[in-house]
């Protein structure tokens, strides 16, 4: 015995010293028919055995049976149901449905079957996703309508059946019988869509009202189908889900998740749903009074990081719903506690909500008091909240923000981003607020502080803005984001047009500050970006704005003003479709020059001394057409200087227009695009309407009250041809510079515009005269047709000259075509002379006869030509021709010789010395020939 243990110790050392080989595991699929075990899969018959069980009337009364056939058929489905059975399987969950009030021994059963729909539906082939779809909808339906059961224990089953089918379907899939396969996580959200369960869940939430713990499942239910899906959501928003969920929010819960699955589902319904049919929802008494009640709960007593999201949320809720038309915010007393609380950390209040209540500075809190800005903005649209915003002092708490970002602050203080934040948030509010509360905000002296922060934004003081936010864009290390909107603002608070705003803003020297800032701007014009181009369109806006109308102020704007717009005006007409706004900054030039230097001669004539003249006339020929009605206003105005004459009628183009022919081409755009009926030539087609365009013949005539304007009235503001008409009458209509015929055409239209404008106003004065019934009086009725038959003969006139001067012009051109052909006969007679001239001068070389015949005709030519031959009879007379030379040509003392050319030669000759050769006798014999 001891020798036999001490082997085996000697063994297990042994064993002990050896290293241990992992073994491996080695999963063998085999099928359960090749261990002798029978494959069991639930047959259909089984299902409709325990229907007739439960159905035929013989049987009905039965109950420990339909206990124990009920138990048995959840033991045999315990891996789920198949999609063929489903039909059978809901028939069953039904009858057992309708007999649980009478007896509730069949919500076990019920539940055990209820929890294997939580699983995924089985399928035997691949085909019967397709083949049984309609029936797993029906069935997905008809378990929503399950919750009809008045049992808490089997909706509450059902709650979490739909929950695990929906979004756990992987998770709790059992491993089916072979052959089997469970559908797809995806097929069970598809069928979840088209059936009606979300909207029939929503129903049964006014089933639910004492149901504590059925309402949060069945909220939970509605959480996991709205929260990716937009068809569930359309489907709740169909059946009202936002007005239950909203009107049941503040309903009692010690456990503290109503509110958050309630405010989930309406985050749900926001993102993925109808954001209209949302408001729709929300706007009303009942809501609007949950959500103040739910959010002053949350904000007084909540004090978690929870709390602080979910009153954000609800807040956002608010939001959404202040969007709206016709609130109830005020109704509900939520428009005075929001605005409460927008101000109680910057002004002192008294009120008993917010004794103890203070914002720190997280993240949550920071998210607060921008939403609670926000939403000021979006209450503003109701006239009725002005006084609510007033008596809070709405603008004394935003005016807070409205001063030089400081670097350091309090422990307790916004950190430097987030004051920075704020601060362009408090702007961009006061933009909206401010100009409708202007006495509140002259009391808060508004454009002091603003000017202030202008100055600090234009100073040397160093600051890095941190750029964040949507307002804080471009801002990152300088100052631009709050020079933006301090401009912004000022922008919004002139355009008011109160007087007594201007004059505070003049007195304490806006008008110079912002001169100063833009003389600097307009000298580095090539480095500006979007920001800075906006800057500067806001500035040029105030500037206008402040000096329209006012005689003083324009003087004040002076000649520095003059040329801070002159510089503007020769921006490069290249850069309007640069996409950075230079369109906008051209025009809020032009405007600038309308309003702050037309109307001061002083101005004016600084204006025309730095050819401004030009400089809007060459914008009017390059900027599109949406500008030109500004510009020719702009002109008209200024021509009432007379200095302005000399300069339109000066003004060149390109390819030399002439200013005349540059309006008339904007005439002739202006008709066309009307759709004026002209003929080829521009001439009037229809004299009964000279005028009228598409537009106007369309509408026709149409009896309108008095105060409103006719559509010939409406015309004149609505084109140009006012203004260009009105720019001719002084310039005037003869003796144009740089005019062609087409042009004198169209201007003979142009000089009877307002003839033809006051025929239009009375034809469609007997129009609707006739139309209304109405006869007029024998006087009144022979006017009417004088002044119409006057207007009608006047269009024919117009006609016939401009027929005449198309006529005039034709005859010209016939003429000119006559004497272009005089000059080309007469370059072909020359050139007949030319060789008649070589043919004799050939005879003349070659025919001695007829040289001889030639020298007589010459000798005979000067002694002809010649008045007194007296002087040839002295004794001291000296030929000035060479005798008894037998040529045509006049010959001298001294020849000159054409030289050579090099191709004859082959090299170049040497230069001719005429003082050498002056010293040598020349001797010319008799038959000698001399070219010169």
């Amino acid at each position: 015995m001891a020798a036999a243990a001490t082997a085996t110790q000697g063994l297990n050392r042994t064993t002990a010293r050896m290293p241990k080989t992992p073994i491996p595991i080695v999963n063998h699929i085999i099928p359960d028919e090749a261990v002798g075990i029978q494959k069991v899969v639930p047959r259909s018959s089984d299902l409709a055995r325990v229907v007739k069980l439960l159905t035929d009337p013989y049987s009905e009364n039965l109950i420990e049976r339909h206990l124990h056939a009920l138990t048995k058929l959840a033991a045999k489905y315990h891996r789920g149901f198949l999609m063929r059975d489903l039909v059978l399987v809901f028939k069953v969950l039904n009858v057992c449905a309708d007999r649980i009030p009478i007896d509730p021994s069949y919500v076990e059963p019920m539940c055990q079957l209820l929890q294997i729909c939580s699983y995924p539906f089985l399928k035997e082939k691949t085909s019967d996703e397709t083949a049984y779809a309609q029936i797993v909808v029906e069935s997905i339906s008809q378990m929503g309508y399950l919750m009809r059961v008045p049992n808490n224990k089997i909706r509450v089953q059902l709650c979490q059946s739909l929950v695990s089918f929906y979004c756990d379907a992987d998770k709790y899939a059992k491993s089916p019988l072979e052959g089997l396969k469970p559908s797809t996580k995806e097929y069970n959200i598809k069928v979840v869509e088209k059936s009606d369960v979300a909207e029939t869940l929503v129903k049964s939430l006014a089933l639910l009202e004492s149901d504590l713990e059925v309402k949060l499942n069945v909220l939970k239910v509605l959480q996991c189908f709205s929260v990716n899906s937009d068809s569930n959501c359309d489907q709740m928003l169909s059946a009202e889900a936002a007005y239950r969920i909203c009107s049941r929010l503040n309903d009692p819960d010690p456990s503290g998740q109503l509110m958050f699955r309630c405010t989930e589902c309406l985050w749900n319904l926001v993102e993925r749903g109808d954001n209209q049919a949302v408001k729709r929802q929300l706007n009303n008494l009942t809501c609007t009074s949950s959500l103040r009640d739910a959010f002053c709960q949350q904000l007084t007593k909540g004090h978690s990081h929870y709390d602080r999201q979910l009153r954000n949320d609800l807040l956002v809720l608010a939001t959404l719903v202040a969007q709206s038309k016709d609130t109830h915010f005020i109704e509900t007393g939520y428009a005075k506690e929001l605005v409460l609380f927008t101000t109680f950390s910057e002004v002192k209040s008294h009120n008993p909500l917010v004794r103890n209540l203070k914002l720190e500075t997280n993240h949550e809190d920071f998210e607060l008091k921008k939403l609670l800005m926000n939403i000021m903005v979006l209450l503003s649209r109701d006239s009725a909240f002005i006084p609510i915003m007033s008596e809070g002092r709405l603008l004394l708490a935003l005016f807070h923000y409205i001063k030089g970002n400081e670097s350091q602050l309090g422990p307790r203080d916004w950190s430097p981003a987030q004051f920075e934040e704020l601060q362009l948030q408090a702007m961009a509010t006061l933009c909206t607020v401010g100009p409708l509360m202007i006495e509140d905000y002259m009391t808060c002296q508004g454009n002091t502080r603003l000017l202030l922060l202008l100055e600090w934004c234009v100073g040397t003081e160093d600051f890095g803005g941190h750029g964040n936010s949507f307002h804080g864009t471009g801002g990152r290390g300088n100052k631009r984001a709050q020079m933006r909107h301090c401009l912004r603002l000022l922008r919004s608070m002139v355009s008011v047009g109160d007087e007594t705003i201007h004059q505070d803003l003049c007195d304490q020297g806006a008008m110079s500050l912002l001169l100063n800032i833009l003389s600097t701007a307009c000298q580095h014009m090539d480095e500006d970006d979007t920001i800075d181009v906006e800057m500067q369109c806001d500035m040029l806006f105030i500037v206008s704005a402040l000096c329209e109308g006012d005689m003083h102020r324009k003087e004040l704007f002076g000649s520095q003003g003059v040329n801070i717009v002159v510089q503007y005006l020769k921006t490069d007409p290249e850069k309007l479709n640069s996409g950075l706004g230079h369109n906008r900054l051209l025009l809020a030039t032009v405007d600038c020059a309308w309003c702050a230097i037309i109307g001061s001669f002083q101005t004016e004539d600084l204006f025309l001394e730095k050819e401004g003249v030009f400089l809007l006339y060459d914008l009017l020929e390059v900027c599109p057409k949406n500008m030109q009605n500004v510009v020719l206003g702009c002109i008209l105005d200024l021509c009432e200087n007379p200095k302005t004459m000399v300069h339109i009628n000066t003004w060149r183009g390109k390819k030399d227009r002439s200013a005349p022919n540059l309006l008339i081409e904007i005439w002739r755009t202006e008709e066309s695009e009307m759709g004026v009926r002209r003929g080829p030539d521009g001439i009037i087609v229809d004299v009964t309407q000279p005028l009228a365009g598409t537009l106007q013949e369309q509408q026709g005539v149409i009896p309108l009250p008095a105060n409103c304007p006719s559509q010939a009235i409406v015309d004149v503001s609505e084109n140009m041809r006012a203004k260009l008409y009105a720019l001719f009458c002084k310039i005037g209509f003869n003796d144009l510079p740089g005019m062609s015929t087409e042009d004198y055409v169209t201007l003979a239209v142009i000089e009877r515009y307002l003839d033809f404008k006051v025929g239009e106003v009375w034809k469609e004065i007997r129009s609707e005269l006739d139309q209304e019934g109405i006869q007029p009086t024998t006087a009144d009725h022979n006017a009417v047709e004088t002044i119409t038959r006057a207007a009608d003969e006047r269009a024919k006139a117009v006609a016939q000259t401009q027929m005449d001067l198309l006529d005039n012009q034709q005859q010209q051109d016939l003429m000119d075509e006559q004497e272009m052909y005089a000059k080309v006969r007469d370059n072909h007679r020359q050139r007949e002379k030319a060789i008649a001239s070589w043919e004799h001068f050939v005879a003349r070389t070659s025919n001695y006869h007829v040289l001889k015949e030639a020298k007589m005709k010459q000798e005979m030519s000067i002694e002809a030509s010649r008045i007194q031959t007296r002087h040839q009879k002295e004794v001291k007379f000296h030929h000035t021709e060479v005798q008894n030379l037998n040529t045509t040509t006049f010959c001298g003392r001294s020849v000159q010789v054409n030289s050579t050319p090099v191709e004859l030669t082959g090299a170049r000759l040497k230069p001719y010395n005429i003082q050498r050769d002056m010293q040598k006798a020349v001797t010319l014999s008799d038959s000698t020939t001399i070219i010169s």
